[in-house]
Parts: structure tokens; C-alpha cells; sequence
């Protein structure tokens, strides 16, 4: 009797090959349509962001109170200041003369060692007026412009030493939650001697600093810190502007705390240092700035290139020759149309055109701008590209930039556009998917468990037969010497 030869398994790996198999063709369906929607929801967030910032950039441009058309700005003397103007401004010159410039004020109070700590410091911002006598029951201090009290108690004492230093006090101020940045103290030692310097983060008379010790526990300290201590180390002043001539008999005066004045409307002007009495009037001429028109035609003519190259990426059917795969959205209907109408838009029958003002589009639909073309047009018609361009306000869309607006947000609106709608659907799929996949992993453990077992038990009759043949070879020996 011979062995018997029947085939032999490893169970482990015949459970495997079998639960694979019967779970095959369910796996791989799943398999692609998450590999899909993982693409979709890239390609979606892709989109999202180059149509949010062809949005942004339009709305920088063409905004509400927005143009096109840039504004410039000439000082017939740059040392005095500078000027910006936007677009709104009116072209005009003006004649000014720069008096004064405003400035911060900064108080010094010398203090002699330390002082037990307790009490408040209070810190006012204040006109002279408001603060040229310590207040008293009597006669208190009026109202001022700012106001805030420092706790000088056991916060302050940073050391827990019992008593406060000038550095702990400045600290103290600095850090104090009221004083949100409207004082800095510092401590400056000159030939020995130490002393608190307080200064006004903003410029004009009416932030002069001055300090009220009368609620400070110590009196030493309280006394180095009252109105006859205070050393005025930088005054505080006003800016001070006439228009239309050198002094308050030829101009009119304009005097307030900032540096920079908004009088013209569309203009701001920042004095920087004041003139002579010798001086002549500065002018101040606003006028149309071609390079920055020419720019800013430029930033729209790259965002919407930008915004249709990422769109273009998206919906290329990709080419099996070169290597080049398909976009996600090749054979999606609703991103191709977008793609065709977005270069639809400029295609528009207004007269001038956008061809008129040196922007035209290649056969891709790309568009390029000629810069000679686009000053030619400008000399002849220069609110024309306004009036072509129109605006992105939410509000009141006009034009080419309103047309585009008002479509992209059926795409990019976050509550009911195609990229919020499509999003949701797609993370529901793959909701699903894995839910699906979950469900097939436990088929998939099941068929491996009741193959594993029947490959193990075949393995286990295998061996007790191949036993059994044994035994019964060495009883039915052939072997007769006994």
C-alpha cells in the first residue's frame, strides 16, 4: 500500500486567497469609487480656492468704491510729507503750508529707591488744561481723555519683596489690562540718578500724560510722582496745516492731534516735518497715475489667467500618448460650461471693447495686455474702461467684472453653490464607501474564518490518513523472514 499523494495546503494562506477572491470584484468597485471621490474633493477644493481668489482680487479692483483707474499724488516738496490718493479722488491741485507737525508727549518723575508697595497710580491723558493742578476734594480734575488706574499691591511686586521699584512700576504700567498700549513707561538712569518716563502712544495735545499719585499708600513715592516733579521731556503738540496760504490771514487753518489729514476727499496727506516762515506754499496735485491704471488692468488680466489656467487643468481630457492623465473633471458637463462661459463674459458688444484697451484673448482664451494700446485709449476715453470693466459689488453688479461676480458665486457661495453642493455630496459618498468597505471587511473575515477552518481540518484527515497508510504498510509488510 502506497502513501497517499493527495495535494497538501497551508491553510493560512489558501483562507486568504479564497476570502480575496470571493471579495474581489466588490473591493475593487470600491476601491475606484473612493479613489474617485478622494480626487473629486480635490479637485473641488482646487477650483474653490482659484475662484475665491479671482473673486478677492476682483473685489479689490473693481469693488465697491473701487476703479480701474488709479489715482496719483505729487508734493512739490517730498521732505515735508507724502500724500496717497484712491481712485474717487478728484485730479485738482491744492496749495498748503505745513506749520507744525504733531507730536507725542513724554513726561519724566524721578524716584529715589524703593517703596512699599499698595495703592494706585492714575494715568490721564488730558489737554493742560485739564490737568495743570493736582485734584483736590475742593477742586477736582476735569474729565480727561483717557484714564486708567494701575494697581501698585502685591501684582506689581514682581520680586515679592514687600516694595516696589521704578522698574517694577513701569512694568506694572506697561502690563496693566487698562492701559491697552495708549502709555509706554520706561526707566532711564542719567549721572545716577533714575527716572520713570512715561510716553503717549498717540501724538496731539489732548494725550498729554499726567499722573494722579494721591491714591498711592506710599508718600514718599507719591510725592515724587505730583504735578511739581513732572519734567516735561518732549511736548505734545498738534499738527498744524493751512490751506490756500502761509498764515491764519491768507489760509485756512486745519489743526488736529494726527499727522495725517483726510480734509480732500480721496486724498490723505501725511505732514512729516514743518516748514519755514520762508518757505513757499507746498502744492499738492492729484492727477491720473497711467502706470498704476496699467497695473492695476495687469492684476486683473493675471487673476483671470490664473482662475482659467486651474479651471483648464481640471477639465484637460489628458493625452495616453504623452503620459499626461485627465483631469478630474474631464467629462463633467457643469465645470466645462463654466469654463466656456467664463470666456463667454469678455466677449461682450460694448463699445469700446476690452480689444479697444490693448486686453485681448488668445485662441486658449487666455488674455494678454498691450500696455502702448491700452495708453492710446485711455488719452481718448479714460472712464471708458470703468464703464467696460463695471463692478463687483455685491449690491449693484455692472459690467464685465459684475457679470463674473454674480456667476462664480452660484459656484462659490458657501451655502447653496455648486462647490458647497458638490462637497456634501461627495463626503457623503465616501460616507458611504466606508461604511461599505467596513461591511466588506467583515464578509471578508467571515469567508477567511470558514475557509481557514475547513483548509485546517483537510490539513489535519490528510495527516491522520497519510498515518493510517503507514500503519498499515508496516502490519501488511511483505517481509517474511519471521
Amino acid at each position: 500500500m502506497s502513501t497517499i499523494t493527495a495535494p497538501t495546503y497551508d491553510p493560512t494562506t489558501t483562507a486568504q486567497a479564497l476570502a480575496q477572491k470571493a471579495t474581489a470584484s466588490v473591493q475593487q468597485q470600491i476601491t475606484d469609487q473612493t479613489t474617485a471621490a478622494t480626487a473629486t474633493n480635490k479637485a473641488l477644493s482646487t477650483l474653490g480656492s482659484a475662484i475665491s481668489a479671482f473673486q478677492a482680487s476682483l473685489g479689490v479692483l473693481t469693488g465697491t468704491g473701487k476703479s480701474m483707474l488709479a489715482q496719483g499724488v505729487t508734493l512739490s516738496n517730498t521732505s515735508v510729507g507724502s500724500a496717497t490718493a484712491t481712485p474717487s479722488a478728484a485730479a485738482g491741485s491744492y496749495n498748503l503750508f505745513v506749520k507744525q507737525v504733531a507730536s507725542a508727549s513724554q513726561v519724566s518723575y524721578t524716584v529715589s529707591g524703593n517703596a512699599p508697595r499698595g495703592g494706585k497710580l492714575t494715568i490721564m491723558l488730558s489737554p493742560p488744561a485739564a490737568a495743570t493742578t493736582p485734584p483736590t476734594a475742593a477742586q477736582p480734575v476735569q474729565p480727561p481723555v483717557g484714564k486708567f488706574s494701575v494697581d501698585l499691591g502685591a501684582a506689581a511686586d514682581s520680586d515679592g519683596d514687600g516694595y516696589l521699584s521704578v522698574r517694577e512700576i513701569a512694568a506694572a504700567i506697561n502690563t496693566d489690562p487698562s492701559n491697552s498700549g495708549r502709555v509706554s513707561a520706561g526707566v532711564v538712569t542719567l549721572n545716577g540718578t533714575t527716572q520713570l518716563v512715561l510716553t503717549s502712544a498717540q501724538t496731539g495735545v489732548a494725550n498729554t500724560v499726567w499722573l494722579d499719585s494721591t491714591a498711592v499708600n506710599d508718600s514718599g513715592l507719591a510725592g515724587s510722582l505730583t504735578l511739581d516733579k513732572r519734567v516735561v521731556t518732549a511736548e505734545a503738540r498738534d499738527a498744524v496745516v493751512l490751506f490756500g496760504g502761509t498764515d491764519s490771514s491768507t489760509g485756512t487753518e486745519i489743526r488736529q492731534a494726527s499727522n495725517v489729514f483726510s480734509n480732500i476727499d480721496g486724498v490723505a496727506l501725511t505732514v512729516t516735518s514743518a516748514q519755514n516762515s520762508t518757505d513757499k506754499p507746498l502744492t499738492m496735485t492729484v492727477a491720473r497715475n497711467s502706470s498704476g491704471t496699467q497695473a492695476n488692468v495687469q492684476s486683473f488680466v493675471d487673476a483671470y489667467n490664473k482662475l482659467k489656467s486651474a479651471i483648464d487643468a481640471l477639465v484637460t481630457p489628458g493625452d495616453p500618448n504623452s503620459g499626461k492623465s485627465a483631469g478630474a473633471f474631464a467629462s463633467d458637463a457643469g465645470v466645462r460650461t463654466l469654463q466656456s462661459r467664463l470666456v463667454s463674459m469678455l466677449r461682450t458688444s460694448a463699445s469700446p471693447s476690452l480689444a479697444n484697451y490693448g486686453i485681448t484673448a488668445a485662441r486658449d482664451g487666455t488674455l494678454a495686455l498691450d500696455s502702448t494700446k491700452l495708453s492710446k485709449q485711455l488719452a481718448l476715453n479714460p472712464t471708458g474702461l470703468d464703464q467696460l470693466i463695471g463692478s463687483a459689488s455685491v449690491a449693484s453688479p455692472k459690467g464685465i467684472a459684475g457679470s463674473l461676480n454674480t456667476y462664480l458665486n452660484q459656484w462659490s457661495n458657501s451655502t447653496s453653490g455648486q462647490i458647497k453642493q458638490r462637497t456634501d455630496a461627495t463626503t457623503r459618498l465616501q460616507a458611504d464607501l466606508t461604511k461599505r468597505q467596513s461591511t466588506l471587511d467583515a464578509q471578508y473575515n467571515t469567508a477567511y474564518d470558514r475557509y481557514l477552518k475547513q483548509f485546517t481540518e483537510l490539513q489535519t484527515l490528510q495527516s491522520t490518513m497519510n498515518s493510517n497508510v503507514s500503519m498499515f504498510d508496516a502490519l501488511f509488510s511483505n517481509d517474511k523472514s519471521n
